[in-house]
């Protein structure tokens, strides 16, 4: 029979020298509260021989078992986690919602597990914030390991703070189920210490860089297991219907020479320089360097870690990744001194000294075996330079110029391209990036910078750029270009007060730093009217000056945008008059799902899909990327849907996968990202039915969507 709620009471026990005894959810029942969730009558007798109980949450908003003190509040001062039986009773994974909860709303603890389907596990959560950041990288273990025979799973994440001398209540909850889902619960405690938080951490990287509690079929035990599937040949690469640069012979557009748009039947394609269409099918980062991991300050992390010398000290450096304007990484320990190449390593191991070499052989003949025909952004240039694929460059224009902070800021503040800095800097980088290349027909383009901070989180992040350049001090080129067009539109300070609904006493208010631009209200339409006009002039003036520099320094290929990740229409609209192509960084189910294809489709022009990728965390790597699948073998069918659905717009013009090798399980030196959504593994071994069903997909576009 099914109930609203039901108050059932848990015995409790007296507390023990080494853990305070909370409840025995096996027990009599006593102080907890069920709401929308059922209690089965008799307990059940798990294969260790431990006897626990059937709770089912039932479909409501917020079903959740709520265990309270017998009377006043627990004290758990010098108790460091709490430690619960769990099982999970459905044949699929669940989410566990744990919240604790002490004398007033300042004082709660948030944690979110996965529980897996399988045997029972000890449930630990600190009783204190905690995150994988703290361990140096962005995503924590999220499965049950074994610790000396037993099964645990630690909540690596929980926010807030708790005043453990007063604590009232632990809740347990489901987000949301949509059926009844049932776990079985034995007995509840808080102990001292927080060694299962550490363990959780300890010895999980071996000699490969794989994770070592855990089994998946690419996974290798030794070095001859790693040279015989490393070494695996691929199929055979496509040869019919393509020209040589792997456009479609069966699409034949207007031959210049270079890589160029063109639009055909109401169809937008890339075209070869023999004149044929070409839809970019591309993986980014393919390179030998990107997964480097810092190792100091967590050694034990590491079992089995080569040494610094010898034949090994080549993959052994140091470096430093804190900037304290970028937001990705941001509180992450770990971001400095020493760190060692798994990648690099594993390479030497399947081929000796010549393993760079060897590995740009193979990999371009993975590439093409695979069905892809471009080498995307931040590749090795010696791919692009051997003439087996097309390949893509990208400015990265850094310098001393100028900023904005939008609150977004993930990879920095953005570029201030007002200030005359900009432009040299531009400038140097197109000098810089075009040297060699200028005139290779085989490149297909530029891109220049990535996921810039465009706008911000929230309803009002539209305007975020245009708030911040007024925030800004009275030296910021951009600060004093936009009061000068509110100058210039109002004449005096107060007709701009009465349209803004603000106290202006004089145009020097505006210089002051941290301005208070209002934000947009009915009230006052001026305000959007302003900001609009504001976004459209900023975007105006970097992408000139940026397209200008290109084209000064390579009149012949193509300028394919800043790949966005975040944006404003009226940034969109103005990349689309200064680039070739727009390109966007789309994480999402289909590509449709991640830009405005309408509104694309208005502004005429080609599209690039610059990143996307499907994650799962079973093949070693925490994390599940952005977006993520439940497993390896759902990866495959999430990408071929994309890829039909990009080529199904006549506006897309090509999708490039991020990335070719998955990250390492202790996080990337960049920002700590630590996810599984590669190509390839650390050990260099395909992931081979992703690769398999990545490389049919690809056949069925190979002679152009």
């Amino acid at each position: 029979m099914k109930r609203a709620w039901l108050l059932v009471v848990v015995a409790l026990f007296a507390p023990r020298a080494t853990a305070t005894e909370v409840a025995d959810l096996t027990a009599s029942p006593s102080h907890v509260e069920l709401q929308h969730v059922e209690r089965a009558a008799a307990t059940e007798t798990a294969q260790d021989g431990v006897q626990q109980r059937r709770y089912t949450f039932l479909p409501a908003a917020r079903p959740q078992i709520v265990v309270t003190p017998a009377q006043g509040a627990w004290n758990w001062q010098g108790r460091g986690e709490l430690r619960l039986r769990v099982q999970n009773a459905m044949p699929w994974a669940l989410t566990l919602v744990i919240d604790i909860d002490g004398a007033d709303a300042a004082s709660h603890l948030h944690a979110v597990v996965g529980l897996p389907a399988g045997p029972a596990q000890t449930l630990v959560v600190p009783l204190h914030a905690a995150s994988p950041l703290a361990f140096g990288m962005q995503a924590g273990p999220a499965r049950p390991f074994d610790d000396n025979g037993r099964r645990v799973l630690v909540a690596t994440t929980v926010a807030g703070a708790l005043d453990r001398s007063g604590v009232r209540d632990v809740r347990l909850s489901m987000p949301a189920p949509q059926a009844a889902q049932a776990i079985l619960l034995g007995r509840f405690e808080v102990v001292p210490g927080e060694a299962a938080l550490h363990d959780a951490y300890t010895a999980i990287v071996d000699r490969y860089g794989q994770y070592t509690r855990e089994n998946w079929p690419e996974k290798i035990a030794d070095d001859a297991a790693l040279r015989a599937a490393v070494k695996q040949a691929p199929p055979a690469a496509p040869a019919a219907g393509t020209d040589r640069y792997g456009g479609n012979g069966g699409v034949r557009l207007q031959a210049t020479g270079w890589f160029h748009t063109q639009k055909a039947n109401g169809r937008w394609w890339l075209v070869t320089p023999d004149g044929h269409g070409f839809f970019s099918l591309g993986v980014d980062t393919v390179k030998a360097d990107d997964t480097r991991t810092y190792v100091q300050g967590r050694g034990s992390m590491f079992r089995d870690l080569p040494p610094d010398s010898g034949p090994w000290a080549a993959f052994h450096g140091t470096g430093d990744n804190r900037n304290a304007q970028q937001g990705a990484g941001a509180g992450r320990c770990c971001d400095h001194g020493s760190w060692f190449d798994f990648y690099g390593a594993n390479l030497y191991r399947v081929d000796g000294k010549d393993w760079l070499a060897a590995w740009r052989t193979r990999t371009l003949a993975r590439l093409r075996a695979w069905g892809f025909n471009t080498i995307a952004n931040w590749s090795d240039p010696a791919l692009g330079a051997m003439h087996q694929l097309p390949y893509t460059r990208s400015l990265d224009i850094r310098g001393a110029f100028g900023n904005v902070a939008t609150g977004y800021d993930w990879w920095g503040r953005m570029p201030d391209p007002f200030d005359p800095r900009f432009a040299r800097a531009a400038d140097a980088a197109a000098a810089q990036v075009t040297l060699g290349v200028r005139d290779d027909p085989w490149l297909l383009g530029y891109f220049a910078d990535n996921e810039l901070s465009w706008t911000a989180p929230g309803p009002d992040g539209r305007w975020a750029l245009a708030v911040g350049t007024l925030h800004g001090e009275a030296r910021s080129a951009a600060k004093q270009a936009f009061i000068a067009d509110l100058k210039e539109k109002y004449g005096t300070p107060d007709k701009l007060a009465a349209a803004w609904g603000v106290a202006l006493a004089s145009w020097d208010a505006l210089d002051a730093a941290n301005f208070p631009a209002p934000e947009p209200d009915e009230a006052h339409p001026a305000i959007a009217d302003d900001y609009s006009v504001w976004l459209t002039r900023y975007a105006e003036q970097y992408f000139r000056i940026v397209a200008a520099a290109i084209h000064r320094h390579d009149p012949h290929h193509l300028y394919l945008g800043s790949r966005f990740a975040v944006s404003t229409p009226e940034a969109i609209a103005v990349c689309a008059r200064y680039c070739d192509v727009v390109s966007f960084n789309v994480y999402a189910d289909l590509p449709q799902h991640g830009f405005d294809a309408a509104a694309m489709r208005k502004l005429d022009k080609p599209v690039i899909i610059s990143e996307f990728h499907f994650g799962s965390d079973d093949r070693g790597p925490f994390g599940k990327g952005v977006v993520s699948v439940d497993s390896e073998a759902q990866r495959g069918a999430a990408y071929a849907r994309y890829l039909q659905a990009a080529a199904g717009d006549p506006d897309i013009v090509g999708t490039h996968w991020f990335e070719y090798v998955d990250e390492p399980v202790s996080g990337r030196l960049l920002d700590g990202e630590n996810s599984h959504f590669g190509l390839v593994g650390i050990t260099d071994i395909p992931f081979r039915g992703f690769v398999e069903a990545v490389r049919k997909a690809n056949a069925e576009l190979r002679q152009g969507p």
